[in-house]
């Protein structure tokens, strides 16, 4: 049986096992990493200490199974991440030089956290709010992420948000076909590489 809380601060560790078990386009990451918290220092733990309000988590017998994790104001969410999210992670992973081409996974992270690409207004005007969820394979199909995501829309309105955008990988057939049933529509014009840009208004 699934049940559904607000995340709380030990739930932290649970979110780095499920960002790095979803990871790869919401398969099994593992296998791409030497550091398994690469993908969750990115995805989702930052929420969890920027916005634990925003910050929802599905549990089962086993423990936490899924979140969904979010920003009301995505441009307040990136000056707060180079505050106070990023420059503890610099320290710890330096920026990758040489070939592009020839850099691992964990590289490319951390030169994305070296050098985090800012979201453009074309979204964040009319979509300012955005969220990523991942639910671990026992818990999909199982009415999981339509619950997560309800809470994550019932916050939002009563934040008076109007607009909510997300990516999703273009190899996450499913997902895209979750999102698009509920409610988000797919921004055809604005596609970039691999990734496809969801958004939904509110009202």
């Amino acid at each position: 049986m699934l049940t559904f809380r607000s995340a709380r601060t030990e739930d932290e560790g649970a979110l780095y096992a499920i960002s790095l078990a979803t990871g790869d386009a919401g398969q099994d990451a593992t296998p791409l990493y030497n550091d398994g918290r690469m993908v969750g220092h990115i995805y989702s733990v930052p929420y969890l200490h920027l916005w634990p309000d925003a910050v929802f988590v599905a549990e089962d017998e086993e423990g936490v199974c899924g979140y969904i994790v979010g920003a009301l104001d995505t441009a307040l969410h990136e000056e707060r991440l180079e505050r106070e999210w990023w420059p503890h992670l610099r320290t710890l992973y330096p920026d990758p030089g040489g070939d592009q081409q020839t850099w691992d996974a964990d590289e490319r992270r951390a030169h994305f956290i070296h050098h985090p690409r800012r979201t453009p207004t074309w979204l964040t005007d009319p979509f300012p709010a955005h969220i990523h969820m991942n639910l671990l394979p026992r818990t999909q199909g199982k009415g999981g992420g339509t619950r997560l995501l309800s809470r994550w829309l019932d916050m939002a309105r009563q934040n008076n948000v109007y607009g909510i955008h997300l990516g999703a990988s273009e190899r996450n057939h499913a997902g895209m076909r979750f999102w698009e049933t509920r409610g988000f529509k797919r921004l055809e014009s604005h596609e970039t590489p691999g990734s496809v840009w969801f958004g939904m208004a509110l009202e």
